[in-house]
């Protein structure tokens, strides 16, 4: 099941992503009146966005905190929540609207881009979530079982809460990696795929952000790196295949295949030498 959500996801995000900027183009890029139409339709990507992450959140995220909501319930807090995103939404689009010649399509375009920067404020905390419920723990999970069986007493089948200082390590270590190497990762996503504008980093990060939280949701262990790739490449075959780099996007598929083995290899290598050091003490002592 783990093998099969490394394809799945970004397959997920990527065909969510295509139908979402398709509709952006249909609905507001591509119409007689693009910045009238953003202020009319962007309020629902927006509700779509909170509503799905507060619903995933409120039936697979809260049980632990022992707030065991029934589906009904969580639907309408989801409900009233992404109304109020929604809204908000609404609010910071009239506040920071700005004069421009409605005859000149050049400004018109910049300005709805504008708008689709400001609302990826949205997107960018639902991505951050989205990061936080998935790619952390899956750094943590492995010291978090270590220190739960040794709180356990050696039980191996036992479970404990995990420390807060588990968590607070996990988000240190993604500050520092992201703060010294992330800017790469970063120019690789942003501008090496596809040429992104805030519209379709807009569909990107919403189909990313939803098909990770719901990942999380059934505790499917993925990479929020892969998946906004899938969502990236949706986005780019909407705009037409010629505007892929195929080269990068060559170049990840590898790195994808050749992690994996590698990753495993290496960790065979590491254990090896434990259980070597281990029974050569053993033998020196005994």
């Amino acid at each position: 099941s783990i093998a099969l959500s490394w394809v799945i996801t970004p397959f997920i995000s990527g065909v969510l992503a295509y139908f979402l900027f398709i509709s952006i183009l249909n609905y507001i890029l591509n119409t007689s009146r693009p910045l009238h139409n953003a202020q009319r339709y962007l309020p629902f990507y927006i509700v779509f966005t909170v509503f799905v992450l507060i619903m995933v959140t409120c039936t697979k995220g809260l049980s632990h905190l022992n707030l065991n909501l029934t589906w009904f319930a969580s639907f309408i807090y989801s409900i009233v929540m992404g109304t109020l995103a929604g809204l908000l939404g609404v609010y910071i689009v009239k506040r920071l609207r700005r004069r421009i010649d409605y005859q000149d399509r050049d400004q018109v375009r910049d300005e709805v881009e504008r708008i689709f920067g400001i609302l990826m404020i949205f997107t960018a905390c639902a991505m951050a979530f989205a990061h936080g419920s998935n790619d952390i723990a899956n750094a943590i999970g492995p010291l978090a079982s270590v220190v739960g069986i040794v709180s356990s007493g050696g039980d191996v089948t036992g479970q404990s809460p995990i420390p807060v200082w588990i968590l607070f390590f996990g988000a240190i270590g993604l500050i520092t990696g992201l703060a010294m190497m992330g800017h790469k990762v970063i120019a690789t996503v942003g501008s090496n795929i596809t040429e992104l504008t805030p519209s379709r980093g807009f569909a990107a990060t919403i189909a990313t952000a939803s098909t990770v939280v719901f990942a999380s949701g059934v505790g499917l262990p993925v990479s929020t790196t892969q998946t906004l790739v899938g969502a990236i490449l949706g986005v780019g075959f909407a705009r037409g295949i010629q505007s892929l780099n195929l080269k990068v996007i060559l170049k990840i598929l590898l790195s994808w295949v050749i992690t994996l083995p590698a990753g495993a290899v290496l960790s065979i290598l590491f254990f090896s030498i434990f259980v070597f050091n281990i029974k050569l003490r053993s033998i020196i002592f005994f």
